[in-house]
């Protein structure tokens, strides 16, 4: 090969002539590649965007910055807050508004956010709708119904730790998306003993949930179950459906054919359950390496599967990236698996990186959705309600007061 390339530079120079023989092999040697394709899946890959999960994040930051002015309004005396401190409050909530801002952004979701004058004072006040109070409800409701499941969740969270805890403040941080209570120190951990235990850190100050049984009935994945269903709803081949994940790629990733036969060749590699210690383990060689990637995969696809979304920021997961064995570099990780995940950064000016589970979502909805997460859509159906309607319901209700008045004469 080197001498042929030699052989192939002293020839084109221009001032020597070129054997007939000797162009065609020089043309292909040139242009042909050293090596042949590589079927393994690439470590860097660019992010394909999926409008379809973008625009759900669109909606998603509004819903952020309605749910912050919620919060506000009832924190304040009597769940009302003057209009003329909306600027000084929301800068101090660090919501990026400018001045005069705020009181238009309420104003423009007049089912949420309802701006009257004080009989009294005569200023103007913002308070929630009716509409908005019963979401809140709504949401409360259905997040304490349904404790023990996330008395289940909690648990199946803290057995995929490598340590069997995890730290009490990131899953205060991660409330939220795995759907628990604000009184879930209380309300599921210490009020199930039999479960969990809190304990303090040995070199910190940081409270740790522990786990107290692990039961093996809790060890089965989410990836598991659809497993056995595709295995008996489509026949798949038993060896072919063993270890491999649901993959669906978005509109306009281009798959090659050595790509195509690099996920055919991940789909069947064995990995180790995110719920199995592997402290025992030889994870030296380059098998156990690609076993332990797998494994990373199953990990973050289980964790979204215990949250009520199926969504989960990038920056939460990586509070548990040391408990759980997951690479550092998240971001590039999730990137090589776009058929499972998707990533946007869209819904906070791309300061924060949401990750969903590909799977669990189809045109825009939860596949399987649960009492909490129609509650919460139910917020984001009164903020994408025309403010139009909105003048309309204001002047039924003005006319069925007036009827009322009429008939009490």
């Amino acid at each position: 090969m080197k001498s042929l390339l030699r052989n192939a530079s002293s020839t084109l120079n221009p001032k020597t002539k070129l054997p007939t023989k000797l162009l065609p092999l020089i043309h292909q040697t040139l242009l042909s590649k050293p090596f042949s394709q590589s079927t393994t899946i690439p470590t860097k890959q660019e992010r394909v965007r999926d409008h379809g999960y973008d625009n759900y994040m669109e909606v998603e930051k509004k819903i952020r910055k309605v749910v912050k002015f919620h919060n506000l309004i009832l924190s304040q005396p009597q769940n009302t807050i003057p209009i003329s401190l909306l600027d000084t409050l929301a800068r101090r909530l660090g919501l990026g508004f400018k001045q005069h801002e705020p009181g238009a952004f309420l104003l423009k979701f007049p089912h949420v956010f309802e701006v009257y004058e004080h009989p009294v004072q005569r200023i103007l006040y913002c308070r929630l709708t009716r509409k908005a109070l019963d979401q809140i409800r709504e949401e409360q409701e259905a997040v304490i119904s349904q404790i023990p499941d996330a008395v289940t969740r909690l648990r199946k969270l803290v057995m995929m730790s490598n340590t069997g805890r995890i730290r009490l403040e990131h899953v205060r941080i991660a409330r939220t998306e795995f759907g628990l209570p604000e009184d879930f120190e209380y309300s599921v951990i210490l009020k199930h003993p039999e479960f969990f235990r809190l304990i303090d850190g040995e070199e910190t100050r940081d409270k740790y949930i522990e786990i107290v049984d692990r039961e093996q009935s809790l060890s089965v994945c989410a990836i598991e179950r659809v497993r056995e269903v595709e295995y008996r709803t489509k026949g798949i081949d038993a060896e072919d459906v063993r270890f491999s994940f649901v993959v669906n790629f978005p509109p306009g990733f281009k798959i090659g054919k050595y790509f195509r036969i690099a996920v055919w060749k991940w789909q069947r590699l064995p990995y180790w359950s995110p719920y199995e210690d592997i402290s025992g383990y030889d994870l030296r060689s380059l098998e156990a390496q690609k076993r332990l990637e797998k494994r990373a995969v199953a990990c973050i696809h289980e964790l979204l599967s215990l949250t009520v979304e199926k969504k989960i920021t990038l920056e939460r997961i990586a509070h548990f990236r040391n408990v759980m064995n997951l690479p550092k570099r998240l971001k590039e990780f999730l990137l090589q698996h776009q058929g499972i995940f998707y990533i946007s950064t869209r819904g906070n000016y791309g300061k924060l990186h949401t990750v969903f589970l590909r799977e669990a979502y189809k045109r825009g909805e939860l596949v399987e959705p649960n009492e909490v997460y129609l509650a919460r859509r139910r917020l984001a159906e009164l903020v994408l309600m025309s403010p139009r309607k909105a003048k309309v319901d204001a002047e039924l209700v003005r006319y069925r007061n007036g009827f009322d008045y009429d008939d009490s004469e």
